[in-house]
């Protein structure tokens, strides 16, 4: 009896251990310190920093993108490696530089072959999807479920791509996205992984149509004026003065609302001119010209614009509050940015495209309970050449050699100061020339003070010291003043150009 009783305690003993060993990955599973972070990935199209109320000196409100703000990180020097649409969202996806991607310029299209945050994130359990602007061409790789417009897409009743075939929206694309993306939270994921959705705005790309609710927001409020509206672009390369973006010159009366838009119903058009019918007469009636007209103009642009924005801000409100109703916004790590920052009128100008601190930064705000203390600000220089390495760290997968950027989740998870093997400094190169807008070909590398541009068809060079001269009126380059600091700038620049493995000749060649 001794023995039976020893082997059947010996026996329970076994069982109750395994059990323990059985049920301890499952309380694990339970803890939201240990849980993969789902991830919201938030882009708007061509959305300056200058138009976020969470950035000082905005000139307009945006409260539910400050949520994120004032909940999370703010990044005063976040930046982007090519400002401009495509390559922006192809550095995004790879965490490799537009050569080493191949998508250099908006002509391009996306080798969907290469690899891609999402696909490593997809492989390591995540449930991935990608709603609204794609602009890549080829079609979404690394998404179990995709519906993105067409191209650029238009502002109202967008024809949308997905991976179940096409379909026809009827309604204000910045409304729809959202509705797709919410469809996809509630209905098509599967609750018990974690997710990755990027839900990207067309708003508020060019010609900046505003949603029916906004078409009138603004119409008694004058905005100011940037100091550098009528910029006469003496003290700087020659490709600042021949550029084509200017709001006196390159904007079209499509863009000024002058022309009736296409593509609405018949409802929508109805709705269309009962508010710009009356601005337009207004205008016709003033006749207006010289400088009386570009502020004209610059009037129209801006309140177009913000008037974008404020339906984009609508919208991500609606995806904060779906998380929180869930109970999933302790465990989900929310990013808004944009694909490059954009020109409000500084400079007489609209677009992107140069290395020009308007263009070339852009907005990042950053949310992950328990990870990022609220309020917080960093002064790092990070890029979006750093988001893909810092999703695939926040989720514990490995980050591939092949990959360039850096992590930003020691910045996120101290008090915004970067690390001090942080990068020296940020490398940037443009391509698109020629091309829309006429902006010369150019790279450069910027330090967080000193900006060294060259632009390489034209044997040019800029240098700004960014303390003294913020708004880039006056380029140094040449200054025996600053002979020491363009000396160490220029070796900076090889160094990148040789650390990013960019063999771009310095005059002419290939590109």
């Amino acid at each position: 009896m001794t023995a039976i009783f020893r082997n059947l305690f010996f026996s329970l003993m076994v069982g109750l251990i395994g059990l323990s060993n059985f049920a301890a990955p499952a309380s694990a599973a339970d803890d939201p310190t240990t849980k993969k972070p789902n991830i919201l990935f938030i882009m708007a199209d061509d959305h300056a920093f200058q138009a976020i109320s969470a950035y000082p000196g905005a000139i307009n409100k945006t409260p539910n993108i400050d949520r994120i703000a004032k909940e999370g990180m703010r990044f005063n020097h976040a930046y982007v490696t090519n400002s401009i649409c495509g390559p922006s969202r192809a550095v995004n996806l790879t965490g490799k530089y537009s050569h080493l991607n191949g998508f250099y310029d908006n002509r391009s299209r996306f080798d969907s072959s290469q690899l891609t945050y999402p696909k490593l994130l997809q492989k390591a359990g995540y449930q991935t999807a990608m709603v609204g602007k794609w602009h890549l061409v080829s079609d979404p790789t690394g998404f179990d479920y995709w519906n993105v417009l067409r191209g650029q897409g238009p502002y109202y009743n967008p024809g949308m791509l997905t991976s179940e075939g096409p379909k026809k929206y009827e309604g204000y694309t910045t409304d729809i996205i959202t509705d797709i993306a919410l469809d996809w939270l509630k209905n098509k994921r599967d609750p018990s992984k974690p997710f990755l959705l990027c839900y990207q705005h067309k708003a508020p790309h060019r010609n900046w149509m505003p949603g029916p609710k906004y078409l009138n927001k603004y119409d008694d409020i004058e905005f100011p004026e940037p100091e550098t509206l009528f910029d006469e672009y003496t003290g700087r390369a020659s490709g600042a003065k021949n550029q084509d973006m200017m709001i006196a010159k390159t904007m079209n009366a499509t863009d000024l609302k002058l022309n009736k838009p296409r593509g609405l119903t018949p409802e929508q058009l109805k709705v269309w001119e009962a508010a710009y019918g009356p601005k337009n007469k207004a205008f016709e009636e003033a006749n207006l010209k010289g400088d009386a007209l570009v502020r004209w103009k610059f009037q129209r642009y801006i309140k177009d614009y913000l008037r974008c924005i404020d339906s984009v801000d609508e919208n991500v409100g609606r995806v904060l509050d779906y998380l929180d109703e869930e109970g999933l916004t302790d465990n989900t790590l929310v990013v808004y940015t944009a694909d490059q920052g954009f020109y409000l009128g500084e400079h007489g100008w609209f677009d992107k495209r140069w290395m020009y601190e308007e263009s070339f930064r852009t907005p990042l705000l950053v949310r992950w309970p328990g990870h990022v203390k609220p309020g917080t600000v960093s002064n790092a220089v990070v890029a979006n050449l750093d988001n893909a390495e810092t999703f695939l760290a926040a989720a514990g997968v490995p980050i591939p050699d092949e990959m360039q950027g850096l992590s930003m989740l020691p910045i996120l998870e101290g008090d915004g100061t970067a690390p001090k093997d942080w990068r020296e400094a940020l490398y940037y190169h443009y391509y698109e020339n020629p091309g829309a807008h006429n902006v010369p070909r150019h790279y450069g590398v910027f330090d967080g003070r000193y900006k060294l541009i060259y632009y390489y068809r034209l044997n040019e060079w800029e240098l700004f010291d960014l303390e003294k001269d913020p708004q880039e009126m006056h380029s140094v380059y040449g200054d025996p003043a600053y002979a020491k600091v363009q000396a160490r700038m220029e070796k900076l620049l090889e160094k990148n150009r040789e650390k990013y493995k960019d063999d771009t000749p310095r005059a002419g060649g290939k590109y």
